[in-house]
Order: structure tokens, then C-alpha cells, then sequence
């Protein structure tokens, strides 16, 4: 996505920090009205309202999370970022893991949203035990 000056990395900082501030409705502001959402292993959905019952089942499930974006690529409507995503557990403990994300734009929206990540630490206790995910 870009802000109308066209600048992407500005557009995907706007992105993140409403991810980070567990901002759903600013969230949702980024994606048609028709998109599609699929985060790590779990199975894609479709419609913002759905989209939305998703990310905020997810964002019940942490503390915060704090985005550091590496690179990006973008190559006519597709856009690509790379980076470290920090995650602070409900029990306080962190965790950074690596993601990508592959948005397909529609103008300065995004259609599908794709985060390539792998979340299964997110939800393994200190013990090794697998706590439930969202």
C-alpha cells in the first residue's frame, strides 16, 4: 500500500503501528472491503467483519507486539516485507520472530494479505507444553 505522496515504507508503518497498538479499525482501514486474510498456518478469511473477528481473537492473545520492517519489494501490485516482529506473551515473557508478508494491492488497498511467519513459538510454554492458540 502507499499514502497518496506514494510512499510505500510510510504506508507500511502506518500498517504495523496500528497492528502494534492493537488498532483493529485503523487495521481493517487498509484492506478492501472484500479482502482476504490468511496469518501463518491458519486457514484464510474473507470480508472485513470476519478479518476482524480474527486479528482481535489473535490480539486477545498477546500483550503487544512491536514490528521492525528490513526490507520491502514491491513489483507492480504486489508488495513484499520482510522483517522481526517482537511479541510480549500475557505472561510477560518476549519472543521475536522473522515474518514476510505478501500484500496483492487493489490501487492503495490490500486484497490479500499474507503473513508468512511461524507462530507455534508464540504458544509453546516454558516447559516445552503447547498453550492453545487463538
Amino acid at each position: 500500500m502507499m499514502t497518496p505522496d506514494g510512499d510505500v515504507r510510510h504506508g507500511l508503518d502506518r500498517l504495523f503501528a496500528a497492528i502494534d497498538t492493537k488498532d483493529t479499525d485503523t487495521f481493517l482501514s487498509f484492506l478492501t472491503d472484500d479482502a482476504t486474510f490468511r496469518f501463518g498456518s491458519a486457514p484464510a478469511v474473507s470480508g472485513k467483519e470476519v478479518i476482524r473477528d480474527a486479528v482481535d481473537g489473535f490480539f486477545s492473545s498477546i500483550a503487544s507486539s512491536c514490528h521492525a520492517v528490513a526490507n520491502v519489494l514491491r513489483e507492480g501490485a504486489i508488495q513484499i516485507c520482510e522483517g522481526e516482529v517482537t511479541y510480549q506473551r500475557l505472561d510477560g515473557s518476549r519472543l521475536s520472530l522473522p515474518f514476510t508478508n505478501v500484500f496483492e494491492l487493489d490501487g492503495p488497498l490490500i486484497r490479500h494479505y499474507k503473513v508468512y511467519v511461524d507462530i507455534g513459538p508464540l504458544y509453546t510454554t516454558s516447559t516445552g507444553a503447547r498453550a492453545p492458540e487463538p
